[in-house]
């Protein structure tokens, strides 16, 4: 089996901000994730990765929040969309004005 691209979606969220959402199913797990999903949703402002939730291989399930990572409990895609699209409002309502 090839990696399956389940989702693909570009979201404008403001004149500056917007989420680039990737999310595969992939024939074996990423190399220190023990699922068989792929991921990257990324929150980006002013052409600036300000939030995004990965697994790059190796590192395993994490999030990044500006300059900061920390690990993530993925415990399925709803799951891990719900959280990512909580973090995009707490951080939209820290930065963005009315």
């Amino acid at each position: 089996m090839k990696a399956k691209l389940l989702l693909r979606k570009r979201l404008t969220l403001t004149e500056t901000c917007f989420v680039d959402i990737r999310i595969w199913q992939v024939p074996k797990p990423v190399r220190g994730s023990p699922h068989n999903i792929k991921y990257s949703l990324a929150l980006v402002s002013n052409e600036t990765c300000v939030l995004r939730y990965d697994n790059e291989a190796g590192k395993g399930d994490h999030n990044h929040l500006g300059h900061d990572e920390v690990d993530y409990a993925y415990v399925d895609l709803e799951r891990l969309q719900d959280d990512f699209w909580k973090d995009v409002e707490l951080w939209m309502k820290d930065h963005t004005q009315s």
